[in-house]
């Protein structure tokens, strides 16, 4: 849509514009079919998820350069689709940041964009702000400055780009992002029933799904621990064997969440009872003898929600940790085993497990004893997550392991109301 001589706009044929509006549309469709056609037939996930983002950046680039948006605003990819994860039926967010408050031409031409996308086919989730505007925000509300975290520039100045990364950089705080995160996480678990084993969990949003990877990675980026998995692995959240774990399991998450919408036809993260036969068999699993294969399907996803829930615990307390170094330095003893850190339980030794894995259920009773205690620190829930495979049939015959487990039985139901 362009200006005519004083700045003010040229009416465009409509016959062009829906001429335009079909091309593109075409085109969308046909690129995002042979690309879910590639993964259906065997194709990784990763290559689906970014190239469903590439395929609309170059849609996005198109809408706007018809638009004329692009001289005086940057249109940045945010969200999951900052990420370059952009699921099947997934909304495409986009920030606009004009280099100063637009005026009415400029409104226009946005709005003319915003038009545009909807008219081809993409879902987009939008809001338009200066790079001052956006730190504003940024403060006043975590969820829109983690979605600026995982910003990206799809077209635009690069200089109105980059000065929207320093403001918004500038007025990060880690220690206030990683409280604001934690009470998000908490609301939403509570919210999905405050469990990994729902009968119908929401794969994205439950306890154990995908926003509890993610919550990772934007406290570990807001603390300047790294942005993926080998960074937060380099500075010492992750060891190198949880770092591989975490990847495999992520990846059959977004695989399950991918094939969730392609068999819904729509946005859908729910595993709901009508979809899992269906989606068991598009990933692949068959049934046995004694179980369908909507719940080896299911069987697969616990195990992987387990997994999410017990290392977004682990590296939430580290950050927590070290951005709260002081807290973290003295330990007053509790026995030969045990020492109290930080308001935590804690081992005395990385090896305390490992010589005596007996200690694994005594961990839990004297935790329940020292009711001062608010959990355990990361390095015990670690030494208990790697040596779980310890607690073996011998382990279990054991009479001070008997005795220990009914202890903690006891000690629960004495201390209830």
């Amino acid at each position: 849509m362009p200006l005519a001589e004083g700045g003010s706009v040229t009416r465009v044929p409509p016959d062009f514009l829906a001429d335009l509006a079909r091309e593109l549309r075409d085109s969308l469709a046909r690129e995002r079919a042979a690309l879910i056609s590639r993964f259906q037939a065997g194709a990784p996930i990763t290559g689906l998820l970014l190239g469903l983002s590439r395929i609309a950046d170059r849609h996005v680039r198109a809408a706007a350069d018809h638009a004329g948006v692009t001289p005086f605003a940057a249109i940045v990819a945010v969200g999951g689709y900052g990420r370059n994860e952009l699921f099947p039926y997934s909304d495409v967010d986009l920030l606009m940041i004009p280099r100063g408050a637009p005026d009415t031409a400029q409104q226009v031409r946005i709005a003319s964009l915003v038009q545009l996308l909807w008219d081809i086919g993409l879902p987009i989730g939008h809001a338009v702000r200066t790079a001052p505007e956006c730190a504003q925000q940024a403060v006043q509300d975590a969820t829109i400055m983690t979605s600026m975290l995982e910003s990206r520039l799809i077209c635009g100045p690069r200089r109105v780009f980059e000065e929207f990364q320093r403001v918004v950089h500038d007025v990060l705080d880690p220690r206030t992002f990683l409280r604001a995160k934690l009470l998000e996480q908490q609301q939403r678990h509570t919210k999905y029933e405050d469990t990994p084993y729902a009968l119908e969990p929401n794969c994205k949003e439950s306890p154990g799904g995908l926003r509890d990877l993610q919550v990772l990675i934007w406290v570990s980026r807001g603390a300047g621990l790294g942005a993926n998995w080998e960074e937060m692995a380099r500075n010492g959240l992750l060891t190198a064997s949880e770092c591989s774990q975490i990847r495999r399991t992520q990846r059959h998450l977004k695989e399950i969440r991918a094939r969730l919408h392609i068999v819904a036809r729509r946005r859908e993260d729910r595993l709901v009872f009508d979809l899992q036969h269906a989606l068991a068999g598009a990933i692949g699993i068959t049934g046995t003898p004694s179980r369908r294969a909507s719940e080896v399907l299911m069987q697969t996803y616990y195990h992987a929600a387990k997994i999410v829930a017990q290392l977004n615990t682990l590296v939430l307390l580290a950050v927590e940790q070290r951005l709260y170094p002081d807290a973290a330095i003295a330990a007053t003893p509790i026995d030969a085993a045990f020492c109290a850190r930080a308001e935590r339980l804690d081992i005395v030794d990385d090896q305390v497990l490992e010589r005596d894995p007996n200690e694994i259920l005594r961990a839990f009773l004297t935790l329940q004893r020292h009711t001062e205690l608010k959990g355990m620190t990361p390095r015990l829930l670690r030494a208990i997550w790697n040596a779980r495979g310890r607690m073996d049939a011998a382990f279990r015959r054991s009479p001070e392991n008997r005795a220990n487990f009914l202890a903690i039985l006891q000690q629960g139901a004495a201390s209830c109301p």
